[in-house]
C-alpha cells in the first residue's frame, strides 16, 4: 500500500536523469581509463593477477 511516495519519487529522478544535460569532463575520463595519475600525484600500480591465480592441477 505504501509504495507510491517511492514509486513517484523513482520516477522523478529517472525522469531528472532522462532530460538534463550533463557537462562530461572527457579529459579526466581518458586520464581515469588510461590510469593517468590521481590527486596524490602518484601513478596507479596495475594489478599483479599472473602471480595470484596459478593453476592447481
Amino acid at each position: 500500500m505504501g509504495r507510491g511516495r517511492a514509486k513517484a519519487k523513482q520516477t522523478k529522478v529517472a525522469r531528472d536523469l532522462k532530460y538534463q544535460t550533463h557537462e562530461t569532463d572527457f579529459g579526466a575520463l581518458a586520464r581515469e581509463l588510461h590510469g593517468g595519475e590521481d590527486d596524490s600525484g602518484k601513478a596507479e600500480e596495475p594489478d599483479d593477477w599472473s602471480s595470484d591465480h596459478r593453476s592447481r592441477d
